[in-house]
C-alpha cells in the first residue's frame, strides 16, 4: 500500500518556508505517494491551499490529524517535542535535525520507533549527493540575502557613480569565509558594483573568489585550513592571531563586512571584536550569518539588527526564510531527489538502504535505533599508477621519416627539384603577363601568411587579430588600386576604382568596429 507524505505548517517562530511546493507535489504523486498538507502550511511562501489541491494533495485542517495520518513527514526545522508526541509510531521524518545539538529530540524520536533522515547529515563530499544537498541550497540563498540586507542598511550606492551632483565612490565589501554562502555573497556584491574582498582559511578557494569577481586577501601565516566534508577546520592560535590582525585592517578600510564562518556542531568563532567595530567608519554595516550559533562578531545580537558605535550589526537567523518562495522551492526539490533515491521502484514505498553511503549518512535513527554518527563513507580508491613504458628507440630509415622526425635530406631535395622544374616550365612557356601576376600571387601568399599568423593577440582576441590582419591586407590592395600612377599605383578603370573605394570603406568599418567591440568586452572584466 502506498505511503502518505505529510507536510505540516512550520511552528518555529518567524519560519516562512514550507517543506514542499505544489510543483513538487505532482512529482511525489507520480512516484506513487499520497500527499497531505496542513492548511495554511505554504501561505507565507506564496503557496496557497488551492494550489496544493490542484496538484493532487489533500489538505488537513489541523496538525494533529496530519501527523497521525502521515507515514513520512517532510519538515524544514527540527520538530518540537510536542510535534514528536503527535507522530505516528514507527513513522519516518525527513528534514533538518542537527542531532549533535538536539540530543533530547533524538531520544524522543527513538522512543517513537521512528526512522529519521537528517538532511543536514548528508555526506557532501559524494558527488551523487549534490542533488540532495539542502545545506548548499540554503547557504546560497543566505549569502545572497545577506548582501541584500546589507544594501538595505547601507546608506549609499554599491556601485561608484559620477553625477552632476558629485562623485560617489564604490562600496567596499569584505566577506569572511568563502564557502557556498560566502561565494554567493561575493557574486551578489560584485554584481551590484561593489569592490569585494574575501578571505578563507582554505587556500584552494582563492581561485573561486577571483572567478566570482572578488579579491582574495591572504593571511600572512602558512597553515592548511581544509577540514572534512567541505568545511574549514579550527586553526592554530598563531594563525588566528595573524587572521585577527588582517581583519582589523579590513575593518578600518571597508564599508560592509559579511561573516560566514561556522563549523557544524561548534560555537561560531569570534572574528570581529568590539574594538574592530569601534574602528569602522560611521554608517558601516556588519551582517553576521553565524548569529544562530553565537555569531562571528562580539557585539551581534541573534535575531536582531542593532546599531553600536555607529555601525549597524545585523544578526538575523532567518535569512533563507526571508526568500521563502525561492528557498522552499529549492528545499522541496532536494527532498524530491532524496525520495527518488528511497523509492526507485516508484511504488509509493521507501527503502532505507544502509549499504548506500549517501542514505547511510543521512539516516540518524533507523526503526528506533540511533545510528548517528555514521561511519566515514567509502570513497573510491585512487587509480593505480600506470607502469612506466620504456621509450621505443626509433631507427632512422632511408626511405621515409617517422612522425615528428625531420625530413630526410634526399626527400627535401626531391621536393625542391620538382618545385624548381614547375617554376621553369611556367617561366619558359607562360606569357610574360601571367608570370608577373603569378609572382605577385606567390609573394602575396607568403607575406599574407607571415603577417596574419605572426599577429600577437595581446590586446584583443586571437579571432579579432586574424580578421584585422586580413582586413589590413585587403585595405592595402585597395589603396594600390586607387593610388595615382606616379605613386606606384595601377591604372584601373572606373569600376575597379570604385570597387576599391567600397572595399576600403568596408574594411575600415570592420577594423574599427572590431577594436570597439573588443574594448567593450575587456571593459566588462575591469573595475
Amino acid at each position: 500500500m502506498p505511503l502518505t507524505i505529510g507536510v505540516p505548517r512550520e511552528t518555529y517562530t518567524g519560519e516562512k518556508r514550507v517543506a514542499t511546493v505544489p510543483e513538487v507535489v505532482e512529482k511525489l504523486i507520480k512516484l506513487g505517494f499520497a500527499v497531505s498538507v496542513e492548511a495554511g502550511a505554504g501561505d507565507a511562501a506564496n503557496c496557497a491551499d488551492d494550489t496544493y489541491r490542484a496538484a493532487g494533495a489533500e489538505i488537513c485542517t489541523d496538525a494533529a490529524s496530519l501527523w497521525a495520518k502521515a507515514d513520512i513527514v517532510f519538515k524544514v526545522r527540527p520538530p518540537s517535542l510536542a510535534e514528536v508526541a503527535l507522530m505516528k509510531q514507527g513513522g519516518a521524518l525527513v528534514g533538518f535535525v542537527w542531532p549533535a545539538q538536539n540530543l533530547e529530540l533524538m531520544q524522543a524520536l527513538a522512543a517513537r520507533q521512528a526512522t529519521v533522515l537528517a538532511i543536514d547529515c548528508l555526506p557532501r563530499m559524494l558527488s551523487r549527493a549534490q542533488k540532495m544537498d539542502a545545506l548548499t541550497s540554503m547557504a546560497g540563498i543566505s549569502g545572497y540575502r545577506a548582501v541584500i540586507e546589507a544594501a538595505n542598511a547601507f546608506g549609499r550606492f554599491f556601485a561608484g557613480q559620477i553625477t552632476a551632483a558629485g562623485k560617489v565612490p564604490p562600496a567596499k565589501v569584505f566577506i569572511a569565509g568563502a564557502g557556498v554562502a560566502g561565494l554567493a555573497a561575493i557574486g551578489t556584491a560584485a554584481g551590484l558594483g561593489a569592490i569585494v574582498r574575501a578571505n578563507d582559511t582554505r587556500a584552494e578557494v582563492a581561485d573561486q573568489v577571483k572567478s566570482m569577481g572578488g579579491e582574495f586577501v591572504k593571511v600572512d601565516y602558512e597553515e592548511e585550513g581544509s577540514g572534512g566534508g567541505g568545511y574549514a577546520k579550527v586553526m592554530s592560535e598563531g594563525f588566528q592571531a595573524a587572521q585577527r590582525a588582517m581583519y582589523a585592517t579590513q575593518a578600518r578600510e571597508v564599508d560592509i563586512i559579511i561573516t560566514t564562518a561556522l563549523i557544524p556542531g561548534k560555537p561560531a568563532p569570534r572574528l570581529i571584536s568590539a574594538e574592530m567595530v569601534k574602528t569602522m567608519k560611521p554608517g558601516s554595516v556588519i551582517v553576521d550569518m553565524a548569529a544562530e550559533q553565537g555569531g562571528n562578531c562580539e557585539l551581534t545580537e541573534p535575531g536582531q539588527a542593532v546599531v553600536k558605535h555607529g555601525v549597524t550589526i545585523i544578526g538575523y537567523t532567518d535569512l533563507p526564510s526571508r526568500l521563502a518562495k525561492q528557498s522552499s522551492t529549492l528545499y522541496a526539490t532536494n527532498l524530491l531527489r532524496l525520495t527518488e533515491e528511497l523509492c526507485k521502484a516508484k511504488d509509493g514505498n521507501i527503502d532505507v538502504n544502509m549499504e548506500d553511503d549517501a542514505i547511510r549518512g543521512l539516516t540518524v535513527i533507523k526503526n528506533g535505533e540511533v545510528t548517528w554518527p555514521a561511519p566515514a563513507p567509502k570513497l573510491p580508491a585512487a587509480p593505480a599508477p600506470k607502469p612506466a613504458t620504456a621509450a621505443v628507440e626509433k631507427k632512422p630509415s632511408g626511405h621515409g621519416h617517422g612522425a615528428g622526425a625531420p625530413m630526410a635530406a634526399s626527400s627535401l631535395a626531391i621536393i625542391f627539384g620538382i618545385g624548381a622544374a614547375l617554376f621553369w616550365l611556367v617561366g619558359a612557356y607562360a606569357p610574360a603577363s601571367f608570370l608577373s601576376h603569378f609572382t605577385v600571387f606567390v609573394l602575396a601568399c607568403f607575406v599574407g601568411y607571415m603577417v596574419i599568423w605572426n599577429v600577437t593577440p595581446s590586446l584583443h582576441t586571437p579571432l579579432m587579430s586574424v580578421t584585422n590582419a586580413i582586413s589590413s591586407i585587403i585595405c592595402i590592395g585597395a589603396l594600390i588600386q586607387i593610388a595615382p600612377p606616379e605613386m606606384g599605383g595601377a591604372r584601373p578603370d572606373g569600376l575597379i576604382r570604385w570597387l576599391a573605394v567600397v572595399g576600403i570603406a568596408l574594411t575600415a568599418i570592420n577594423m574599427f568596429g572590431g577594436f570597439a567591440v573588443t574594448r567593450r568586452m575587456l571593459a566588462m572584466f575591469r573595475k
